[in-house]
């Protein structure tokens, strides 16, 4: 018998609803084990994603466009049953043959929860299940939730035990069903206009009469994003959640509950579904003010750039910007609107740094590596952060505590054709040059040939943008929230310094230090660029 496996999103790391760009199979199709399904993109880069196991695809899920996270369903694949086993000392009684499929029943989006302990398992092997059935109760620090089936048929075998501990796409148990109780579980309608919260007057049935179209879905007032970060927020009982997804309301909407500790109630779930009908409902997220996050310009009080036709004036080419450049301009706006900038611009002499690093390039050569300045700015940089603490630091979400790091990874701006994108680099504090160096070569490389890897543009404490290979005296780059600082670098001069007796020429390296001022006063970004000068000028500094 063959087994009905779902294939589903893994881990990519922190992002969420990434652009499916590619889908490179299709129904039908025999696939191996690492074969590529679909293509992702995110702002940094592309990336496929491959089939954990070798099968053939019966439905796929997904389109290009789509945006998917982490637990997204990407495909059914059907497989050898050979390669799901019973878990061991699991015995299933022998279930009536139906012609049917094995099914994978997993955990569903739960919201923000994982590790959600099992307090009860609702059926046994054997037992013949609708949808909507119960399956297992879990309790999470808010409430209990049921765990409806999404299928029709027999249980074959549990795949979990009481006191488990699970999360979103964990599997459940293995279900036949028969070839009549294949379709899944229908989606609700997203509509409240059909909805009669009083007693319902039946109306006699007219044979001519045609069925009225149906309501078009209301507009939610919460983008996907905000719906993603509030799921976990929601706290209300089994019985209020079946009720709501009978009406099609989103609890998520539902901010706050008249129950025991904010607990959505039925009465709210009414007094919701009133509001929406009479047009006086007001989400809280539109109607504070000052507002932020993914609002539109409009909600900040910023007045929109009016439109202009250029043609008019002679002939024009469109050229659409690159996705890269597409998304790092909207968290570049954000960080902008956000975060208090101020540059503090300075220079520090590295002629001797720079005499030495010529001097070890021919043993470099033979390590197979290229020393460039910013190695030596990479590990002077990191020993300032420990002198500076608050350099490698971030603002909590509600901004009132500083998380100081107690690690120091720093990303590098790297330019590609499709824009900036900012790899980074672990632990450049317990790293020697050449090895800074071969690092640096590799994670460019891989940049600029989109290979970049969600995992390796995550968790940078402080960032560097050089301009030394193309130019420049100074310029104000933006700060890489959450961090508070980043540092630019400029083409380095050679200039007269005078020595107290003399002007002698020596080679200056400009320095822009942006930082956010909630954070960083004027004083502090001053005393970091002088210790960061100090350690580039001799860097016999760095062993103290």
């Amino acid at each position: 018998m063959s087994l009905i496996k779902e294939i589903h999103v893994p881990d990519i790391g922190d992002f969420k609803g990434v652009d499916v760009i590619e889908v490179l199979v299709a129904v039908g199709d025999v696939i191996e084990v690492e074969a590529p399904l679909i293509i992702l993109e995110t702002d940094k880069a592309s990336m496929e994603v491959p089939s954990p196991v070798a099968g053939v695809v019966r439905e796929v899920k997904l389109k290009p466009g789509d945006k998917i996270s982490e637990g997204d369903l990407i495909l059914y694949l059907e497989v050898a049953e050979a390669v799901t086993a019973p878990k061991t000392g699991q015995t299933a009684p022998p279930v009536p043959a139906t012609g049917g499929q094995t099914r994978e029943v997993r955990v569903p989006d739960i919201g923000d929860f994982k590790a959600v302990p099992v307090i009860e398992i609702v059926v046994t092997p054997g037992d013949h299940v609708d949808i909507d059935t119960p399956l297992i109760v879990l309790e999470s620090d808010k409430a209990n939730m049921d765990v409806p089936s999404p299928f029709a048929g027999t249980v074959q075998s549990i795949e979990l035990k009481l006191g488990d501990k699970v999360s979103q796409g964990d599997l459940i148990l293995l279900l036949i069903s028969a070839e009549r109780d294949t379709t899944a579980k229908p989606q609700l309608p997203n509509t409240l206009s059909a909805i009669a919260l009083g007693p319902r007057t039946p109306k006699p049935a007219t044979a001519t009469a045609p069925s009225p179209p149906p309501a078009p879905p209301l507009p939610s007032p919460f983008s996907k994003g905000e719906k993603d970060s509030m799921r976990g927020k929601v706290h209300a009982s089994p019985s209020i959640r079946r009720f709501a997804r009978e009406l099609g309301v989103d609890l998520t909407r539902v901010v706050t509950g008249s129950g025991p500790k904010g607990r959505i109630v039925k009465n709210d779930v009414q007094s919701f579904v009133k509001q929406v009908m009479s047009g006086t409902f007001k989400s809280a997220s539109l109607a504070g003010e000052g507002g932020g996050g993914g609002l539109p310009a409009g909600y900040m009080g910023i007045p929109p750039i009016p439109p202009v036709d250029f043609a008019k004036f002679g002939p024009v080419e469109v050229q659409p910007l690159s996705r890269i450049k597409k998304l790092s301009g909207a968290n570049l706006h954000r960080a902008w609107l956000n975060i208090p900038h101020v540059t503090h611009h300075d220079e520090a002499d590295i002629t001797e740094v720079d005499a030495f690093r010529q001097s070890v390039a021919k043993e470099a050569e033979q390590r197979g590596v290229k020393v460039t300045m910013l190695s030596f700015l990479l590990k002077a940089t990191a020993a300032a952060l420990k002198t500076w603490p608050n350099f490698n630091a971030s603002l909590d979400a509600i901004g009132e505590n500083l998380v100081l790091k107690k690690y120091c990874h720093i990303g590098v701006a790297v330019d590609t054709p499709d824009g900036l994108v900012v790899p980074v680099i672990r632990d450049v504090d317990q790293k020697s040059i050449f090895v800074l160096s071969a690092e640096l070569g590799e994670l460019s490389t891989k940049a600029r040939n989109k290979k970049l890897g969600p995992g390796e543009m995550q968790g940078g404490c402080f960032t560097l943008s050089s301009l030394g290979g193309i130019g420049g005296i100074a310029f104000t780059p933006i700060v890489n929230a959450p961090e508070v600082a980043i540092l630019g670098v400029t083409r380095s001069q050679i200039k007269p310094v005078w020595n107290g007796k003399e002007f002698t020429p020596r080679l200056l390296l400009p320095l822009s230090l942006s930082y956010d001022h909630r954070v960083i006063d004027g004083a502090q970004a001053a005393r970091f660029t002088v210790t960061l000068a100090g350690l580039l000028a001799d860097i016999r500094r760095l062993l103290l």
